[in-house]
């Protein structure tokens, strides 16, 4: 259901609790004493629960049931036994509450026959569910606290959503002690109906929240989790603690693809995606933390370093530059200004090293200097400490640093400290100039690195890839006719040449390759194909000996007839006799490739339970699963994800020219990736892949080896695609001809990460009143930042359609539909080049995305048209959508279409 009535949750007007209480007495009275101190002001009730000893009635009222009730509950929390909740969510429902909150003060697992039960009795209410064993929910800038913590929060900009309750009694007592506030809080418990993709859609929203903190263990709908990231990562910051890598389970598979595949790395490899930022441990979130509640600048990779110390100032400076961040180049008026302020005998210059019993002035002033230089995105300070300087006055000059730049015009910049070693810290002077201030240099520079992996997150969510090769035009429907085929005879692996035309299908090249079954066929075949290899290469073929190398059942270098016939006689007997339990289906011959100018590649496709269908690249060769040097990647790729997956290994160095090697064709092998991530998209029954090796060269790459592994699909197509993978892949069903009323054909596509340069080209045919009447206001930058949101979408829950010359290729129209994140209403928008109106081509893409929303489960259609744009009006008013005025602005007026109403009426026209 994600985000429908959570608002019941963390801004309820009235709550209820409901007994018979199965807990410690101390559960109702500290959650009845927590509300009262938090200021809630909507009408309380408990039914079927005695007053705790102690506490005054106040305006408490009580009653034997929710029924006898004089006011509809917004929100329920139980604390009666499980076999009594279906009845309690029931009674709920039916007494107009629209969320229950299952709370213990600990985990607490209800048996599945309940908790199902209580999801059916939900269910036609849309009643939401927290919990069970959830430890309660928080907004303390509404005035709710429900939390069965030991501290109470504060109110803030930080949004919590965890599964553990000592996880959230942890963040909230040291949040605390920092006076840093939260917008919002949720212990999930057992997670039955609200999960974290739903809280990440309902924070994502909330104007009081600046970032979001996630506690996780595992996943049950990834696919909604990471659409749900994706999209709240675009406007804040996102940060994740994952726990329970020790148990996941151990790798397997039929393939190396499938041997090297753990679910943490996946995990790992789906946050970067989403443009999550992942921390390791508590202490690593605690920091995150401090960083994000405290700055705000938008960019924090280019760094200067000031430190009372040279070891001090290099040692950060060192762990910066290894862990991904940069040291600025200072401008030569910095550096004046720089120079009387450094250590005796030292020159100004980036690292800072002032003298070790720098004083408070020359720390403020080497700050100010280096904050007013264009170059550096922010500044690390580290302070140790000195027998003859206060770490207050040095704390407090650095918070005068920050609050004088905080008053200055233009970009804003970063301020980190460090007090090396003080306990406790000089907080309060720093805490009001909003500086992160940490007791060593690790936990500085990890602050630093926090924000540099947290931009970089954001670029990589709007990076536009290159357009992939026109020529690239696989056939998945002679793929998927041949991996049915195979399946229905009731085989689970392709044979070699049935590899090899799966490769052909999808334009990834091999050596040429032949499958030998009846052995009299090798002399003749042999002699045909040394006319065009200088040896060959014989393999055993047995579905039951997947790894041909592990049994030595490979021959090379033939270079005759008589060598291949000899070496298949040597292989088949000798293999037939140390391992008589397997079938051989015959032998596999194939041309041979000289590696020595090449570079041994190894890549495939995983099946991860949780995830799908998972991209795997790394080293080649025989000891693929030894070496370990493998990164992983979800499909859909693009060639600028498969460039970044081949650079998250180690043998990316190999790629350049060294020692008498010649560069590798790297932009061949990301293109390669491409292609297999694509047939993970089209064919559900492909379950692992291997290609080992791809061997790489200064041109091109060709398979030397491939073995394919396949399944029965494991679930039923979505309506975004394939639901077998985690990320919606482009929605290829969408294309098609439109033909209009003139007679005029155009072809209508999906947009593409890929078109932004369409789309700027685009904008140059569009008068700047069309403009105006499309974004409400003049728009005369089209940069990259811009066109991305226009191009980079989650087809899980938006569409784009554009409208396409079919000879230029050019961009004439494009219409657009953004769902909620319910997915029951959509946003539109359309818009046609300015010197193509009134050729019917709006009204076209009016029609199909009427008919997608249909299709996708859309109920309405909404938009916003400024009352100017009277032929918009018009159209909407044609096409069957009720206008009204909005309540925030007369000039703009509210266009509302029933889909279901519309699309009928359509098809009947």
């Amino acid at each position: 259901m994600t985000i429908r009535n959570l608002e019941a949750a963390f801004l309820p007007r009235s709550i209820v609790f409901a007994g018979p209480n199965r807990h410690d007495p101390r559960v109702l009275a500290h959650l009845l004493g927590r509300l009262a101190a938090a200021g809630h002001a909507g009408p309380t009730a408990l039914v079927n629960l005695p007053l705790p000893d102690g506490l005054p009635q106040g305006g408490l009222a009580t009653a034997d049931s929710l029924a006898a009730l004089a006011f509809a509950p917004d929100l329920v929390v139980y604390l009666g036994p499980p076999e009594a909740a279906e009845d309690l969510v029931t009674a709920a429902a039916i007494a107009g509450a629209r969320c229950v909150l299952l709370a213990a003060p600990g985990y607490d697992a209800y048996p599945a026959a309940v908790l199902s039960a209580c999801l059916k009795a939900a269910q036609p209410y849309r009643l939401r569910v927290i919990g069970p064993g959830s430890i309660g929910v928080a907004a303390p800038q509404a005035k709710l606290d429900l939390l069965l913590t030991r501290d109470a929060p504060l109110p803030g900009d930080l949004a919590l959503i965890a599964r553990s309750s000592a996880v959230v009694n942890g963040i909230v007592s040291w949040a605390k002690a920092r006076r840093l506030g939260f917008s919002g809080i949720c212990a999930l418990g057992q997670r039955s109906d609200v999960d974290v993709g739903d809280l990440i859609d309902y924070f994502a929203a909330d104007y009081r929240t600046r970032a979001i903190l996630l506690h996780i263990e595992s996943l049950s709908t990834p696919r909604k989790f990471l659409s749900a990231a994706r999209a709240a990562a675009r406007g804040k910051p996102v940060v994740l603690m994952r726990t329970g890598r020790s148990r996941d389970a151990f790798a397997t598979g039929k393939t190396h693809a499938g041997k090297v595949t753990r679910r943490d790395p996946v995990f790992e490899s789906a946050l970067r995606r989403a443009g999550i930022l992942r921390v390791g441990d508590l202490d690593e979130m605690f920091e995150a933390v401090e960083t994000l509640s405290r700055v705000r600048a938008p960019q924090c990779r280019r760094m200067a370093v000031i430190a009372n110390g040279r070891s001090l100032a290099t040692l950060a400076a060192d762990r910066l530059t290894e862990g991904g961040g940069e040291l600025a180049g200072l401008a030569p008026e910095t550096l004046a200004l720089l120079e009387p302020l450094g250590r005796p005998g030292s020159m100004p210059g980036n690292p800072l090293t002032l003298p070790d019993g720098a004083t408070p002035e020359a720390f403020s002033a080497a700050i100010a200097a280096i904050l007013s230089d264009p170059a550096p995105d922010g500044v690390l300070v580290l302070a140790a400490p000195h027998p003859f300087v206060e770490a207050e006055a040095v704390a407090g000059a650095i918070a005068t640093a920050a609050r004088a730049d905080q008053r200055r015009v233009g970009r804003r910049k970063t301020l980190i400290a460090a007090l090396i070693g003080e306990d406790p810290l000089p907080r309060a002077a720093l805490d009001e100039a909003k500086v992160p201030v940490f007791a060593s240099p690790a936990e500085a520079v990890r602050a630093a690195q926090h924000l540099i992996r947290s931009a970089e997150a954001q670029d990589a969510l709007m990076a536009a890839p290159p357009s992939l090769p026109a020529e690239f035009t696989p056939d998945p429907v002679r793929a998927r006719q041949m991996l049915r085929r195979a399946l229905e005879s009731g085989r689970t692996m392709l044979d070699p040449a049935e590899t090899a035309a799966l490769m052909a299908a999808y334009d990834i090249p091999m050596i040429e390759t032949h499958l030998v079954t009846d052995p009299a066929e090798l002399p003749a075949l042999a002699a045909a194909m040394l006319t065009r290899h200088a040896a060959l290469v014989v393999k055993v073929w047995s579905a039951d000996l997947p790894f041909k190398s592990d049994v030595d059942g490979i021959r090379l270098r033939l270079t005759t007839p008589e060598a291949v016939e000899a070496a298949a006689r040597e292989l088949t007997g000798r293999i037939a006799a140390k391992f008589p339990e397997a079938r051989i289906q015959g032998l596999t011959l194939q041309g041979m490739v000289d590696t020595r100018q090449r570079l041994e590649l190894f890549t495939g496709i995983a099946d991860e339970p949780l995830f799908g269908p998972v991209m795997v690249f790394g080293q080649g060769g025989t000891s693929v699963e030894v070496a370990a040097d493998v990164a992983h990647e979800l499909p859909p790729l693009d060639l600028n994800l498969a460039d970044h997956l081949i650079g998250r290994t180690r043998v990316a160095r190999l790629f350049p020219a060294h020692r008498g090697q010649p560069e590798k064709d790297r932009a061949a092998v990301a293109l390669t990736l491409v292609k297999l991530s694509q047939m993970s998209i089209d064919l559900p029954e492909l379950r692992e892949l291997d290609i080992n090796p791809l061997a790489v060269g200064a041109e091109g790459v060709v398979a030397l080896d491939a073995r394919v592994v396949l399944g029965e699909p494991s679930r039923q197509a979505g309506r975004s695609g394939t639901s077998r993978l985690a990320i919606a892949p482009y929605p290829k069903e969408w294309e098609q001809t439109l033909r209009l009323k003139d007679g005029w054909s155009v072809f209508v596509r999906p947009v593409r990460p890929e078109d932004e340069e369409l789309f700027r080209a685009f904008f140059e045919h569009v008068s700047p009143d069309d403009l105006r009447l499309r974004f409400f206001a003049p728009v005369k930058d089209f940069n990259h930042k811009f066109l991305s949101r226009l191009t980079q979408l989650d087809y899980d829950r938006a569409m784009a359609l554009a409208a396409l010359d079919p000879q230029s290729g050019d961009l004439l129209g494009v219409v657009r539909l953004h769902a909620d994140p319910d997915h029951r209403t959509g946003e539109y928008a359309v818009m046609v080049r300015s010197d193509l109106k009134g050729r019917g081509l709006g009204w076209a893409l009016m029609k199909l995305i009427i008919r997608y929303a249909q299709v996708d489960g859309i109920e309405t259609i909404k938009g916003e048209v400024l009352k100017e744009n009277t032929s918009m009006l018009a159209m909407c008013g044609a096409l069957g959508f009720a206008i009204t005025t909005s309540p925030d602005d007369a000039a703009i007026a509210i266009v509302t279409l029933a889909v279901t109403q519309a699309a009928a009426q359509l098809e009947a026209d």
